[in-house]
């Protein structure tokens, strides 16, 4: 997929920052310095118009009928959760507009990466629990009560699914849930940590001035320089590392094998895909719609902005999420009538 320079002629792309171009300072390994450029290179990927949308009617039906066919596997991105108060990544408002997320090669080498994270998460781990989940998350928890969906896989790590009763969610990229050690590999529940952060920082909540209001999709929120060097991190608890990382996949990070062999198993036992709230920009979701088509599984999409499978998909329905679940919704109940 060529990088914004190979967008700017396509109509409605506004280019991302241009991220890569960063002189890489953290490590002097050549091969770690280049698979942190390659993920920057990831996050700046600008998905531009490649298809017309299906018209709005006829989207509506299409998709409508997909569902009532059942053994739908839904995959969903930050689009899904906008409406409970967290914002996508690359919508006009989206967060890589304000500021990127750290790379994993930047989070391994890096203990100033480190300590800005932990003191943004800090503050936006909070905000994020903050957040409910909204009427699009709890019409797919239904249908999958009604046994309409072969299962649900999630790009997100807010755990909004769960919220709304949905059962047994695949977290393609993890969630918030633990923080695990880079050195020992000793997991701990992100509760517990919270807590050994609250009682290494006293009182930090309260001094801190919040650049942006809205925790970003992986769970932080922006704070000035001098904000991140007063907070102080909190080491391993087993083997005193200071390489502490919650377990969720970072840009530049592979999906662990057991987490892409149980999503290898939902996508054989589907009929259909759709996904929702997601331009599929990184290759993890991109390849749901590739493997769909090698099937014969008929596609659908509903995102409000362009995405990278539009000129694959067999319905693009150019939409906001949470209306379109609804409307699909009521016309599922009035054929029940």
């Amino acid at each position: 997929m060529p990088d914004n320079a190979g967008h700017a002629g396509r109509q409605g792309v506004t280019p991302l920052p241009r991220w890569s171009e960063e002189q890489t300072v953290f490590t002097d390994n050549p091969r770690v310095a280049d698979a942190h450029k390659a993920a920057l290179r990831s996050l700046e990927r600008a998905v531009g118009h490649s298809a017309e949308p299906t018209p709005d009617a006829e989207a509506r039906e299409a998709v409508t009928r997909m569902v009532r066919g059942g053994k739908v596997l839904i995959l969903t991105g930050a689009g899904v959760s906008t409406d409970s108060g967290i914002p996508d990544y690359r919508g006009p408002q989206g967060s890589l507009r304000r500021t990127r997320p750290m790379t994993v090669q930047e989070f391994r080498a890096d203990p100033a990466a480190r300590k800005r994270y932990w003191a943004r998460a800090f503050i936006g781990h909070r905000l994020m629990n903050q957040a409910r989940p909204n009427l699009g998350h709890r019409v797919l928890a239904e249908w999958q009560r009604r046994g309409l969906l072969s299962g649900i896989v999630t790009q997100n790590v807010d755990g909004l699914h769960e919220q709304a009763g949905a059962a047994d969610v695949i977290a393609l990229h993890g969630d918030m849930s633990e923080v695990e050690c880079l050195d020992c590999g000793a997991t701990e529940p992100r509760e517990l940590y919270e807590v050994r952060l609250e009682a290494a920082n006293p009182g930090y909540r309260e001094t801190v001035t919040v650049r942006d209001a809205h925790v970003n999709p992986d769970g932080d929120v922006t704070l000035s320089d001098a904000d991140v060097a007063c907070f102080t991190t909190v080491a391993c608890a087993v083997c005193g590392s200071e390489r502490m990382k919650p377990s969720v996949v970072y840009f530049g990070e592979n999906v662990p094998k057991e987490r892409r062999e149980r999503v290898e198993e939902l996508k054989a036992d589907s009929d259909a895909l759709l996904v929702v709230g997601s331009s599929l920009a990184v290759m993890s979701g991109y390849r749901f719609v590739l493997d769909a088509i090698k099937r014969g599984q008929p596609t659908a999409t509903i995102t409000a902005g362009p995405g990278r499978a539009d000129d694959k998909v067999d319905v693009l329905w150019r939409t906001l999420a949470t209306p379109a679940l609804l409307e699909v919704e009521a016309r599922l109940l009035r054929s029940q009538e």
